[in-house]
């Protein structure tokens, strides 16, 4: 007689997480700068933009997941699996770039609210900063990564709440916000700001952490019923997980194009602090500032966390993620210890950003779309159609905003 005693199936609800951790990048500092200037001066104009980013971002993070779970490699695994070396080295190099240029927004977004709620000179803030962001991580290495998304699932309820709470208060007519679903531009400016929208909200080193998480939660299940319950289970965390970054990202620009619109000054997050504070009251104003302050600190933890993935992943070097940290953070205290404007440098780093999502993103519908590689959880010709679709709109967005700047 067999007396095998199966394991117990756990309740779906207790698998959601790895697509909560890599939705902190898509409400990280970056996105206000970029959603806040967006919004105070075009209006309801790049309506659909988030509309299009935020769809494209859930697509994006279930494929990610999908290779994790079925390959059992990370991205960055993955990729130097099917790559030599001179090319691992040079695919490193620029995921680095777009890495600093993440950690520049995390770090200055998290000390320009210090500044607002205490004010703290950016310097200090950004040290500060840096160093709640090594807590964080120092939470990941000794408590595991179950406690690192309970954390950071917090950290994402502070920021929704904090910025949610504006637009409860000062709401668009539905007509207005329909008017910005008609994909359109206004001059170089608009094209600007879209890409860094885009660029705050698909991000790249989002898309490399999340399979590596998804593989860490959940392992690497033989093809059958479990992996297929596990591969809906991560279709319901990133939806869940997205509707609520999406919904964080539309509040910010719709706040800002209803009560911020030809206003002077709002060109900075400062500036929109001072304005929100003016027109929806100082209550609704901490609740943004406190928002903003989540968004730094959670963001930078997860960005480290994604390098040390990446660097590991493409190069096979391991570095602690904490000497990561402190290594990462030099290039943005430099830039507030310069007195370069913060939320200018917000908003390029996430156009910089948005340079490197192409590379992330070819690698990953390639690898996805290899049936050997994947076996019966290839994508589907659609599912690849829609991933170069994507991969095509962003390099022609980014080629248009070369143009631009340089004939501007």
């Amino acid at each position: 007689m067999n007396l095998a005693i199966k394991a117990p199936v756990r309740p779906g609800f207790l698998l959601l997480g790895p697509a909560f951790v890599a939705a902190i990048a898509y409400v990280d500092p970056g996105n206000v700068a970029a959603n806040v200037s967006a919004g105070a001066q075009f209006g309801f104009l790049l309506v659909w933009v988030i509309v299009l980013a935020n769809v494209m971002a859930g697509l994006v993070q279930f494929l990610s997941a999908k290779l994790g779970l079925v390959t059992g490699r990370s991205l960055p695994e993955a990729v130097a699996d099917h790559t030599r070396r001179p090319t691992r080295i040079a695919f490193w190099l620029q995921a680095e770039l777009v890495a600093m240029a993440t950690d520049l927004a995390e770090v200055v977004g998290g000390a320009i609210a210090l500044y607002l709620l205490f004010d703290l000179p950016l310097l200090i803030g950004g040290v500060i900063t840096g160093a709640v962001s090594l807590m964080l991580l120092v939470v990941q290495d000794r408590r595991g990564q179950r406690m690192f998304e309970r954390v950071i699932t917090g950290l994402l309820a502070v920021i929704a709440i904090g910025f949610i709470t504006s637009l409860a208060v000062s709401a668009p007519a539905p007509s207005q916000v329909a008017s910005g679903l008609l994909p359109r531009f206004d001059g170089a400016e608009s094209v600007l700001l879209a890409t860094a929208m885009l660029g705050a909200t698909v991000m790249p080193h989002a898309v490399y952490l999340h399979s590596g998480l998804a593989r860490d939660r959940h392992g690497h299940p033989d093809a059958g019923a479990a992996r297929q319950r596990l591969l809906r289970i991560t279709k319901w965390d990133v939806a869940l997980a997205m509707m609520i970054a999406g919904a964080v990202n539309m509040a910010m620009l719709l706040v800002a194009a209803t009560n911020l619109q030809g206003r002077e000054n709002t060109d900075s997050i400062e500036g929109a602090y001072a304005a929100v504070q003016d027109t929806l009251g100082p209550t609704i104003a901490l609740f943004f500032a406190v928002g903003l302050l989540a968004s730094g600190l959670a963001s930078t933890s997860v960005g480290a966390y994604a390098g040390a993935m990446i660097m590991q992943g493409l190069l096979k070097v391991s570095v602690p993620v904490i000497v990561r940290r402190l290594v990462t953070l030099i290039p943005a205290l430099v830039i507030l210890g310069v007195g370069f404007d913060p939320s200018r440098a917000l908003v390029l780093s996430q156009v910089v950003l948005s340079f490197g999502i192409p590379f992330a993103l070819i690698p990953l519908i390639l690898l996805t779309s290899d049936a050997q590689l994947m076996g019966a959880d290839v994508n589907r010709r659609l599912t690849t159609f829609f991933g170069w679709s994507l991969a095509a709109l962003i390099s022609v967005l980014n080629v248009v905003l070369i143009y631009l700047t340089v004939t501007g």
